[in-house]
């Protein structure tokens, strides 16, 4: 038996049964292209008789896909089928995945059919796809609460048939991982033909044991495992991708299997599953969660400092993540915020780095996302009070429904006072092109942001203001019940930041090039 793992991925079709998940055509053949870039072996596109969008899908995903297998999901009848043979019959490999309920329960309630006229669809089903197509995947819906000795009937009669892959589905995530291993190897062993056919594992996440299970299903025997991107699906979705094939990667020494997929595709996979299907990714998914390499903890943080091993099993860089990313907030301790500040490109005395430090403590306590901009506030804050070049005096600002929008600003610079009268498209636009011909500059608006303190019309007006100049960015803010004034103050903050910034940088460079 091979130790290589045939992933299928089920993101178009299982994945997109969520509801509210829906894609159009071109976002599937988009999401289908990448699967089909990042090795993905068999991509299940959709499900060709549910509607003629679902057709089309299919039917277009197979004309652009380029590697992958690409599959169609069709019930046991002739029109499924028919259908489905169809949809994938321009793929340069193409496969029909066909199935039928085999539980009692589902075959009493839902198809209210005698497991003897099951036993027959599966054969029917089987020969008829194999008049499409080499490659039929049959599956025993509801699997896992299938009676033992009538699926191994049902999957020596599809193998016979003509099935190369028998799938055998926890349709409901009903099963533990022990039972499954046991199950996989009990029907393999059981069912004389089984050598000819892969097994495969499709498992739901009800218990929240899909992955788990799958990666059990494999040491049972199974050598395909069926899953999708950010674990998407019915109910509480399939087995994740990203997390089966992380967990082959991280821990080969207990998954001794391999996999085609290209590991450093797999967080771009999920940010365009998570667009295209609107279905967001929670923060401390694995592998993909925007906390999964973030650490607040200051003593997590101490140890990533020291060895990145101490907290992280793998590399962020190895699923498509720029690097470890070390939170700062109320939690993180004095080393990663010297460590910060030094990214940032400051060096403080022990002094100074103790008041910075206290003073970051204060304002973690106060806000709950603390931004590089809000670190560098707390050091440029200091200097750019005590010593601003640029001060607003006075301003008055002409504006409304007709007529010149203008601006006139009297500013201190560095203790000279100096007038200019400017114009623009509204009131902010001229009070900033005023500020700039006093001041000449190619920092780059990048926010402007209003916000109220309080409510009512009294209400201070609290302004932000980001600036970008070469490779520095910094943010201004101020707060004033006259929005306009606000908005001059905040644009002038930024810009004493820069000049900080720039000073800074300037005594660095002198400094490195004295050594």
């Amino acid at each position: 038996m091979t130790d290589n793992i045939i992933i299928f991925d089920t993101t178009l079709r299982d994945g997109e049964q969520s509801p509210g998940a829906s894609m159009t055509l071109e976002e599937k053949i988009q999401v289908a292209k990448l699967l089909d870039e990042m090795g993905v072996d068999v991509i299940e596109a959709g499900f060709p008789i549910a509607s003629n969008g679902d057709f089309e899908a299919v039917s277009e995903i197979a004309k652009v896909v380029k590697n992958s297998t690409v599959c169609g999901l069709a019930r046991a009848g002739n029109k499924d089928i028919d259908r489905a043979g169809e949809a994938v019959k321009h793929a340069n490999k193409s496969r029909i995945h066909t199935f039928i309920s085999t539980s009692p329960l589902h075959m009493k309630f839902k198809l209210q059919m005698e497991p003897e006229t099951v036993y027959e669809k599966v054969i029917s089903s089987v020969t008829r796809a194999r008049n499409w197509t080499d490659d039929v995947e049959w599956s025993c819906e509801d699997g896992t609460r299938t009676e033992f000795d009538f699926m191994c009937r049902c999957v020596e009669a599809a193998i016979n048939a003509g099935a190369t892959t028998i799938n055998i589905p926890d349709t409901v995530g009903y099963t533990t991982p022990d039972e499954i291993e046991s199950l996989f190897r009990r029907v393999i062993e059981n069912v004389p033909n089984s050598d000819k056919a892969i097994f495969s594992a499709h498992c739901h996440n009800d218990l929240g044991m899909a992955v788990a299970n799958s990666l059990a299903a494999a040491k049972g025997g199974a050598r395909q495992i069926e899953c999708t991107i950010n674990g998407l699906g019915e109910r509480a979705g399939n087995a994740a991708l990203e997390e089966i094939i992380m967990a082959i990667r991280t821990r080969n020494d207990v998954f001794a299997y391999t996999t085609g997929i290209n590991t450093k595709m797999l967080t771009r996979a999920s940010k365009l599953v998570s667009a295209v299907s609107a279905f967001p990714v929670q923060y401390n998914k694995a592998i993909v969660g925007k906390n999964a390499f973030a650490h607040e903890s200051g003593i997590h943080q101490d140890g990533m400092l020291k060895n990145a091993e101490t907290y992280e099993i793998m590399r962020p860089e190895d699923v498509g993540v720029g690097g470890t990313d070390l939170v700062m907030g109320k939690h993180s301790g004095r080393h990663a915020f010297k460590e910060k500040l030094s990214d940032l490109g400051y060096q403080l005395g022990e002094n100074a780095l103790q008041d910075a430090f206290t003073r970051f403590k204060d304002l973690a306590d106060k806000k709950k996302h603390i931004f590089d901009e809000d670190i560098e506030a707390l050091v440029d804050d200091e200097v750019s009070n005590a010593s601003e070049k640029i001060k607003v005096i006075a301003m008055t600002v002409i504006a409304g429904t007709g007529g010149v929008q203008k601006a006139i600003v009297t500013l201190d610079m560095d203790g000279a006072h100096v007038t200019k009268e400017a114009t623009g498209d509204g009131p902010v636009d001229a009070i900033f092109n005023a500020i700039k011909e006093m001041f000449p500059h190619r920092a780059r608006l990048q926010l402007y942001q209003v916000s109220a303190v309080t409510a009512g019309t009294d209400a201070q007006a609290e302004v932000s203001c980001r600036l970008s100049e070469d490779e520095t960015t910094v943010t201004g803010r101020s707060a004033d019940t006259d929005t306009m004034v606000a908005s001059a103050k905040a644009y002038v903050s930024a810009l004493n930041k820069l000049v900080t910034r720039r000073e800074k940088q300037i005594q660095n460079a002198q400094t490195s090039a004295a050594e």
